[in-house]
């Protein structure tokens, strides 16, 4: 595979024949949805991409994409580093029946008008996917994370409450 710069999109079916094959890097500064999600900026996306025509004749688009995002520790509420790594598998489809008749392996994607999949708006979907939920550091590298936090009090189990319906077992044997 040679280095290359990742395309901004492709005919996916096109380079399915030609089996295509893309090892680059995505500038973080261009994907903007995912900066918003960080306390900093991203790093650059390095992505590795193939693409073909597997044994039943279906055009996929395989690949990895790592970065390193600077997120917000929401234990401690300092800078955290951490690296996301995505790895997806995608085909083409024009119809929904197309997508019904894929196989699990496969995720759908749609193509534009002309027949393109603009693949930085992929990866950087993927990436936001996997962006952790609640990022935090580990306990022993948190300030915050040796520390308990106790909201509220859980009073202690009141004694056993007569059962309201024993009035209704008493009329049902009579």
């Amino acid at each position: 595979m040679q280095t290359v710069k990742i395309p901004v999109s492709i005919d996916p079916i096109r380079a399915a024949q030609s089996r295509s094959s893309y090892q680059g890097v995505v500038p973080g500064k261009q994907l903007k949805r995912l900066n918003e999600l960080c306390a900093g900026d991203c790093s650059d996306v390095t992505v590795s991409l193939e693409c073909g025509v597997d044994l039943q004749g279906i055009v996929y688009l395989k690949g990895k994409a790592v970065t390193e995002l600077t997120l917000t520790c929401q234990r401690c509420m300092t800078l955290l580093t951490t690296e996301v790594t995505v790895d997806f598998c995608f085909s083409p489809c024009r119809t929904p029946a197309e997508i019904d008749e894929l196989p699990d392996a496969y995720d759908p994607i749609e193509c534009n008008e002309i027949g393109e999949i603009r693949l930085h708006q992929l990866i950087e979907d993927e990436l936001i996917i996997a962006v952790p939920l609640i990022p935090m550091h580990e306990d022993s590298k948190c300030s915050q994370g040796s520390k308990d936090i106790v909201v509220g009090e859980i009073e202690p189990a009141q004694e056993e409450r007569p059962n309201p319906f024993a009035v209704l077992e008493k009329l049902k044997s009579k």
